[in-house]
Order: C-alpha cells, then structure tokens, then sequence
C-alpha cells in the first residue's frame, strides 16, 4: 500500500503529460491539416488560373474572335494537340450552337444543355462548372469557360475542359503519405479527385452529414470517420466567390498521434516496472525491516498473556526505530516482571497473616463460647441462641478466610450457614440463583442473616412443620443483588409485637456503603423476605469512563 501510494505522484505525472501532449499534438495536427488544405487549395487556384490564360490566349486568336468556323478549326488543333491538361477547345455562338472545336466536329450542335455554357454568356470572367462527362470526348471533365466579346459585345462562348486523369495525376504527384488523404469537390460536392482510392470515390458525391463543409462560411478542421473508415482529422477550404472548388486535406490520427501513443506506451512500461521493482523491493524491505520486527514484538506479548512473562524481543535500540519499540517493550517487562514478583511476595505474606488471623479469630471465638457457657446455664434457651450464632459466626469465618482474603461465592456461603438446619431424610431448602461472588464483608454479614432467619423459621415458621419448606433465590439487577427468602406450608404466622434482637440484626447486619433494602412481610403461608444492596465485585468489574 504504501509502496502504491508513493507511485501516485508519478501516475498523476504522467496522465498530466498525456492529456497535455495530447492537447498540443492535437492544435499542431489541426494547423498541419488546415494548412495542407490551404496548399492544395492553392495548387488548384494556379491550374485554373492556367485554363483561364489558355482561354484569353484563344479569344485573341482572330479566326476565332471573328466566329470564323473554317479557320477556327484548324488553329484550335494546333493550340489543342500540344495541351494535355485540357480536353477539347470549343467555340460557341450566343444561340449555345458550337461554331468550331478542336477535334473537327461539325457546327450546330447544340450545347443549352450545358450549365457551363449558359453561365458563361452571363459571367463577368471565368465560369468553372461542375462534374461532367464531355459531349464529345466522353471523358470526364471539370469544365471551364469564359465569355467570347468583341468591341465590348457578348458574341459567343469558348470553353474547354480539365480532364479528371490528368488533375488526380497531379494531385497523386503531390505526395500524399501513408493514410493521409485529399479530397478536391465541385461546388455541388461532387468529388472530381481523391487521393487514396480515386477510383471508388471520384464521381460520387460527399455524404450529406458533411454537405455542409463545402459552402461552410469559412476554413476550419474537423475530426471525421473518413468513407473509407479511417479517423482523421481534416483542414476544408469550402467554395467561395475567389474560390470554386472544395478541398480538404486530412491526416490520420492513428499515424499523427504514433509519436504519443508510443510515448504513452513507454512512460506506462516503465511505470508498470517501476511498480512491479517497487512492490518487490517493498516487499522485501518491509518484510526485513518492518514486518518481522512487528511480528517479533506482537509474539512476546502474546507470549506474556499466555503466562511466559522470561519472552523478550532481545531487539536493539540502536539498529531503527522498531528496534528502539522492542527493547523499550524489553524494558517495560523487565519492570513488570520485577513488580508482579513484588507482588507475589506481598500476597504471600498477606495471606500468611489472613491464615494467622484466621486462627486467631477462631481461637477468639472458642474463648467466647467458653466463656459464654461458664457463665450462663447450657440448657438456657439464651445460650443455645446465642452459640448457634456464634457457631454461624465462626463457619463465616472458615468459609471466608479459607478463600486467603478473596470473598466467597453466594451459594457456597449460604449452603455452609445452613448446613446445621439441614436433614438427611428430607430437603428444608430449595437454593436456586445464578454464581456470585461476594465481598468478605458481605459473606459475613450474610451468613449472619441467612443463620438468623434460619433460626428464627425453626422456632416459628416452615421449619417447624413436616410439610414446610424454604424457597431461597437470589439474582443480580444491574449493579445490584436481590435475595429473597420465601416461606411455605408452616403453621400461621403472626406479625410479632415488638422486635427482638434477631430482627434487628438481620435489618443491621449489612455495611451502610452498600445501600441495603430491607423488606419483611408475614403472610399467611410463611415469612417473605427480600434483602437487595449494591453489588461491589460488579461495580469493581465495570470500565471506568471519563
């Protein structure tokens, strides 16, 4: 990506250089087409201008300024048999009626079928006709022709005809290249030379979608799709007032853009090899310098999350800048490493002093119970309560402090507090919620409320009947845990009429900070309690955010 992204610039350089190439190859195209046409235009101009002294020449002669038809025919033969440009050499009356020619053909006939000749009768000068295949040579010819006046009077017509073969020989003589092409028109637009393929287009007539260029109002170039299927672009002169005759001259664009395209050709070789070395050397390089020191750093950590924290990168800080990466990474496990075994230590000697305390709180409550049964009468219904009390206490403790500080689970504290209640030959209670841990405080505190109502639904609840139970659940509700102690089957219960220390303890057992809800209802079929407060494991497992 990265070596594809530094080629970008060079890409853009060159679209940039072909779109600018492009736009100039195109102008200079166009000058050379409309310049071409201008020469061939020229050219033309000059042959006519030729025809045009042939005919003055002619008017001079006085066999044919006087209309004399008997002399007239022998001079125009002479002047004819050493032109090869034109055809015949005509005279004619004003009734169009042919006086003379220069082949001998005999006077009167009639040539009022000739644009030619009718225009000529009417033109200040030269008239220059269109496509046509000569009366008496049946070759195709553009004829030419001018007014024949004597003592400033109309008296006649000569005309003559530039043979087709002979102007497509002069414009082949022009040198037209490769696929380049002339196209010369009359002003009808019918073509009366082409260069290439004469032969397939002299004597038609220019397609109608580009009828339009023969009488355009000015010069101009056009890119066209040639009859003959080729691209080019041409440069027209369309006829004017100075100018009877069509011409356009076009050059191919596969052969004037030859020079562009293999310019293109070669920048987008070199381009595609410079990818192709770039890529490689891309590839190389990232994999030497970039991929496999990436991959080295990414494998110790993940050496560290599957517990082998001796991993290291062993990179040097002096090699590059991932190099520096690794051996900071070096460092920073090296100081974890020597912290976790700080705190290794540290949790030893905690839990050493959790199992001192643990022995000395046990050794504390023996004292207790000792002490307690000295100094009240054993079969005192007090002191029965009051040891079981201390006996749940004392189970807490086990329970909580076996877990070296950690807490417990739910369940686990509440099966071990029931554990004296329960008997062998019938389930008193049905335990049902999801794992969850609890703080050491909560254990305890909990412990002491499930003993209470434990005791206190022996002495007056479910447990005193064959058919009671006690149905105890527990379920977490966001960051809070809702326990509840259910009832069912005992004798009648009654609310109590003042509260004993039993109820108190179970409404004051839990630490202020965890927001404890106490609820107690006496109903029919049992006691119903629910005891809800915040859940500190949860609270210390959520994200903390800003």
């Amino acid at each position: 990506m990265v070596a594809a992204t530094a080629l970008l610039p060079a890409l853009g350089l060159i679209a940039y250089n072909e779109i600018a190439n492009r736009r100039q190859r195109t102008a200079e195209i166009n000058a050379q087409a409309l310049q071409a046409s201008r020469l061939a235009s020229s050219e033309l101009g000059r042959v006519l201008e030729g025809t045009r002294s042939l005919l003055v020449a002619v008017s001079a002669l006085p066999a044919v300024a006087e209309l004399d038809a008997i002399n007239c025919t022998s001079v125009l033969k002479r002047v004819a048999d050493r032109l090869t440009m034109t055809g015949a050499i005509l005279v004619m009356n004003t009734t169009m009626k042919l006086v003379c020619d220069s082949q001998g053909n005999p006077a009167g006939l009639d040539f009022s079928d000739r644009s030619y000749v009718r225009e000529a009768l009417h033109a200040p000068d030269m008239f220059v006709g269109e496509y046509t295949v000569s009366k008496l040579t049946q070759r195709a010819v553009l004829p030419v022709s001018i007014p024949l006046t004597r003592d400033g009077q109309i008296v006649g017509v000569i005309a003559t005809g530039i043979r087709l073969d002979w102007l497509q020989a002069r414009v082949t003589e022009w040198g037209i290249s490769g696929k380049s092409a002339i196209t010369i028109a009359d002003r009808n637009g019918v073509i009366i030379a082409r260069q290439p393929l004469p032969e397939r287009f002299v004597g038609t007539r220019i397609p109608d979608n580009y009828q339009y260029l023969v009488r355009a109002p000015q010069p101009g170039t056009l890119e066209v799709k040639s009859q003959d299927g080729t691209e080019r672009i041409i440069g027209y002169h369309p006829v004017s007032p100075t100018n009877p005759l069509y011409v356009s001259a076009g050059l191919a664009t596969s052969e004037a853009f030859s020079d562009v395209n293999r310019l293109t050709l070669t920048s987008f070789s070199m381009l595609i090899l410079s990818t192709i070395l770039a890529f490689i050397a891309a590839s190389f390089v990232g994999n030497r310098f970039f991929l496999k020191p990436i991959y080295r750093i990414v494998g110790v950590l993940e050496d560290w999350k599957k517990g082998d924290t001796s991993s290291r990168t062993c990179m040097s800080p002096h090699g590059n800048e991932l190099g520096l990466v690794g051996n900071s990474i070096d460092q920073l496990l090296d100081e974890l490493e020597q912290r976790l075994a700080a705190v290794e230590a540290a949790e030893e000697r905690r839990n050493l002093l959790s199992r001192e305390l643990n022995h000395r709180v046990k050794n504390t409550l023996a004292i207790v119970g000792a002490i307690a049964r000295q100094t009240f009468n054993s079969t005192d219904d007090r002191f029965t309560s009051f040891a079981q009390r201390l006996g749940a206490l004392s189970r807490g403790y086990d329970l909580l402090l076996a877990k070296e500080g950690n807490g417990g689970d739910m369940e686990t504290v509440i099966r071990n507090t029931l554990t004296p209640y329960e008997s062998s030959d019938r389930q008193w209670f049905r335990i049902e919620g999801p794992p969850l841990p609890v703080d050491p405080e909560v254990g305890l505190a909990l412990s002491l409320i499930v003993h209470e109502l434990a005791t206190n639904a022996t002495k007056y609840g479910a447990l005193r009947s064959e058919q009671g139970h006690v149905e105890i659940k527990w379920r977490s509700e966001g960051d809070r845990i809702v326990l509840r102690w259910s009832e069912h089957n005992g004798p009648p219960v009654t609310v109590p009429k003042m509260e004993g220390f039993g109820s108190k303890l179970i409404r004051r057992a839990f630490p202020s900070n965890l927001m404890p809800e106490v609820y107690m209802a006496y109903a029919p079929e049992g006691l119903q309690f629910q005891l809800s407060f915040n859940d500190i494991v949860a609270g210390l497992d959520q994200p903390k955010t800003a």
